[in-house]
């Protein structure tokens, strides 16, 4: 039986990077797409509980779902209710802009919509393309024709990628693969398993008039860690940083602080 990949994004329909990645990943399996029906960056791994969703069938040069609600909830369609038999893996991508660090990564869509697949038992991997240059001028071109060569290369790459993890056993100890892509990168730029940079934002939201603020994040990260060897240095050094994680994210405290914690 050949592989199943259900293919997802965050940046919804209208993605430029959509089909151009669809068509390389059909060279190494069926490709079936499920995709929110308007841009949904920044909401993680939510779920739609409060409403109706409504899905719609496109026909095209390649058939495909959108779906009214969010990345996560296009995975749980896709995974349990649009097709005869659950996928062997699931791709969420690829974003338009970077999701290094545990800053961009917690709140990413992208990330959110391979981890709810992880969730339910289904492997996958979540892919990003890192802007160089300014990102306002940058994303604006990436959201025109004139980036249709970029999103062809990069969907080449990334399919390469998918290619490398399902022909070999997904590891046991890893829920998601989360791969930066330069957005200048090519088949001679080397690839890098990483770990999360630590980073940290700041203020999203500034006010817009009276009762009013809108999201205007201005891109600062500030490390809280080393980053030497991070999915961030990487990309910052123009490497393909490939990180693989796990959803146990527990870890420890001090013992004095556990003796007033717990309990008998």
């Amino acid at each position: 039986m050949s592989l199943t990949i259900l293919l997802t994004n965050d940046d919804g329909v209208e993605s430029r990077a959509l089909l151009p990645f669809a068509r390389s990943l059909s060279s190494i399996g069926e490709v079936k797409i499920v995709v929110p029906d308007r841009e949904r960056s920044w909401v993680g791994k939510a779920i739609t509980c409060h409403e109706e969703l409504r899905v719609n069938r496109i026909e095209g040069e390649i058939d495909f779902f959108t779906v009214s609600g969010f990345p996560a909830d296009c995975v749980q369609l896709g995974v349990f209710n649009l097709f005869d038999r659950s996928p062997d893996i699931v791709i969420s991508g690829i974003n338009v802009g970077a999701n290094h660090g545990v800053a961009y990564m917690i709140g990413s869509g992208t990330v959110g919509a391979a981890f709810e697949a992880a969730i339910v038992g289904v492997p996958a991997i979540a892919f990003s393309a890192v802007s160089t240059g300014d990102w306002r001028t940058w994303s604006a071109w990436a959201h025109s024709p004139d980036s249709d060569e970029m999103w062809g290369r990069l969907g080449g790459l990334a399919s390469e990628i998918v290619d490398d993890v399902v022909s070999t056993d997904f590891p046991e100890n890893v829920d998601v693969f989360k791969v930066e892509l330069p957005s200048d990168a090519t088949v001679n730029t080397p690839r890098r398993v990483a770990q999360a940079a630590p980073i940290r934002y700041g203020r999203l939201f500034q006010r817009k008039g009276g009762e009013l603020y809108h999201h205007r994040f201005g891109g600062g990260l500030y490390p809280i860690g080393p980053v030497e060897g991070t999915d961030w240095k990487l990309a910052l050094d123009g490497r393909i940083a490939i990180t693989p994680l796990h959803m146990d994210m527990t870890t420890t405290v001090e013992d004095d602080l556990q003796d007033r914690l717990e309990r008998s």
